[in-house]
């Protein structure tokens, strides 16, 4: 257990935070465990207003769930899947660009792919499947169905596919205006048995933060976070964070953090585990704002916490992540994305304005090196002059 720290040792470090000196490890861990909450949140709201500002963003996208397979056997996913007969093991090229086409019509500019990690190392199914297509990989194909959609329909793909080596980043940057993964937890200890990432060859840590760096070698725009409650302690969870923003320090590519509460799911492991209170994720969510500072953009789902997401913005989230009018969030299909206007009308009430962004952020779109040549004019037909979504009428 970390030693207390002395109430003015905690006004120092929020003191210093605030000023836009960051944390150490020490003080985070300090002010994570003793820190009052509305203190924490002051500070962590005043830290996003001064570069942020009041306005929150949201991206408008369809869900595309390429394939539910994955070699990965998390205690809490619903969305993996093993092979099952009649069942196809990808989705088709042609579904796929239907669900683009139908998402561009309702005003979507973002197609999100989300699928299971190679899923073709141990199921023959899934090596049928794509060798009939003329493929290898899962991240092969879904190469070839991201550069289908941006070519088709003029939607920004961003892919979430799982742990990427160098080869795989540098042909998804050619269709793939941003990428993501989430880094989860830096606890090896999850992997040990019957742990939440027993099992899951893809969550070791290592793999993980490998992807994020290669990604920052490649001047890729990259989203990542961590997952709590898990199991993960509170310093192992202020270490997942340090570790991503020493990435970021470096590399400067990490567009968004996201900060996901764990929801436990009927039908897995962790089915009776307990759930992170609001309060634990505010006082996460706020911890990450002091240590990712007030340029990085924080995001928290709000389809993960029911009617109460609106204290989010509390705890100094600028963003709302993705919300799609078309299709559900296959991730969590037992919590429904907020309608949008809703949605604006909630954050109108808190005191912000909702601004729809696309899948790769105004400070990022403007650094030419992150943008792939074949994205330049479709994410130009979309965007505004000061970087967000153009507004279309005929969706306002």
């Amino acid at each position: 257990m970390t030693q207390l720290a002395a109430p003015s040792r905690l006004t120092a470090a929020l003191d210093h935070a605030r000023e836009g000196h960051g944390v150490s490890r020490d003080e985070a861990l300090h002010l994570m465990e003793t820190c009052e909450l509305d203190a924490l949140l002051e500070a962590a709201g005043a830290i996003r207003d001064r570069s942020k500002g009041r306005t929150i963003s949201y991206s408008k996208k369809v869900f595309i769930p390429l394939t539910h397979l994955c070699r990965d056997y998390c205690g809490y996913c619903t969305f993996r899947a093993d092979p099952q007969p009649g069942r196809q093991a990808y989705m088709s090229q042609e579904e796929v660009l239907d669900a683009a086409k139908a998402a561009r019509r309702a005003g979507c500019k973002e197609a999100l792919f989300s699928l299971g990690d190679q899923p073709e190392r141990i199921f023959p199914e899934a090596r049928d499947y794509l060798r009939r297509l003329g493929f290898e990989t899962t991240l092969e194909y879904l190469a070839a169905v991201s550069e289908l959609v941006l070519e088709e329909t003029g939607l920004l793909p961003h892919s979430n596919p799982g742990v990427m080596g160098e080869a795989d980043l540098r042909r998804l940057k050619e269709s793939n205006v941003s990428l993501g993964l989430m880094l989860e937890t830096t606890s090896a200890r999850l992997l040990a048995r019957g742990a939440a990432h027993w099992q899951a060859p893809d969550k070791v840590p290592s793999l993980r933060l490998r992807t994020i760096q290669e990604a920052g070698k490649q001047r890729i725009a990259f989203t990542t976070g961590i997952l709590i409650g898990i199991g993960e302690t509170p310093e192992e969870r202020v270490d997942s964070l340090f570790a991503i923003h020493r990435l970021h320090e470096e590399y400067g590519h990490i567009q968004e953090v996201i900060v996901q509460p764990f929801r436990a799911k009927p039908g897995t492991r962790m089915a009776a585990a307990d759930e992170p209170s609001m309060e634990d994720l505010l006082r996460t969510l706020a911890m990450a704002r002091l240590i990712l500072g007030a340029e990085m953009n924080l995001q928290s789902p709000p389809n993960l916490v029911s009617k109460d997401y609106p204290r989010l913005l509390e705890a100094g989230i600028n963003d709302w992540g993705g919300i799609s009018p078309v299709t559900r969030d296959f991730i969590n299909p037992e919590a429904a994305w907020p309608q949008i206007p809703v949605l604006a009308a909630k954050t109108a009430a808190a005191g912000f304005t909702l601004r729809e962004r696309l899948a790769i952020y105004p400070e990022f779109s403007a650094q030419p090196e992150l943008v792939g040549a074949r994205l330049r004019a479709p994410l130009a037909n979309l965007q505004a002059e000061d970087g967000f979504a153009r507004l279309e009428c005929s969706t306002c």
